[in-house]
């Protein structure tokens, strides 16, 4: 069940979103609450659960990490009755970033990031299709990326 949140709320998550590293006083200030109010808030979206961490987002091709691949994966009738054996196996890839289960005619959609095509051939052949249960990887390779977030349409 979604936490209700006021304005002031919303305008708290919107500036972390944009910039996490400002200060409690800077963000109360964007908000319109003072800082100790807004430290508050914060506190409580955190202990709700609708701030569930802070990071730093980096840059992928400063750390050389330029290509990026979706795979779409299919499993066996054997592999989707453990998809979540499949899930956790992938789950210990630092090379996917995400991983969706989907309805259709695939079952999951991975986002794989490497260094170049041929690290991603290693991935491939010696980590993904050696899962139990993928009968199927159809791999597209992203020529550009046009947009790119990880902030949410708060309104």
């Amino acid at each position: 069940m979604p936490v209700e949140l006021d304005r002031y709320d919303r305008k708290i998550l919107r500036a972390l979103q944009d910039d996490a590293d400002r200060s409690t006083a800077e963000i109360g200030e964007l908000a319109g609450l003072s800082q100790g109010p807004c430290w508050r808030r914060i506190q409580r979206l955190k202990e709700a659960g609708v701030i569930r961490r802070q990071v730093a987002l980096l840059d992928r091709d400063q750390l050389g990490l330029s290509l990026q691949i979706f795979a779409h994966v299919k499993l066996s009738a054997h592999g989707r009755a453990n998809v979540s054996a499949f899930l956790d196996a992938v789950g210990r890839f630092p090379e996917v970033l995400e991983c969706h289960v989907l309805l259709g005619g695939v079952d999951c959609l991975l986002r794989v990031v490497t260094p170049d095509m041929k690290s991603y051939e290693t991935f491939f052949f010696e980590h993904l299709s050696q899962l139990p249960g993928v009968t199927e990887v159809n791999s597209m390779v992203s020529l550009l990326e046009s947009k790119a977030t990880t902030a949410l349409p708060i309104r």
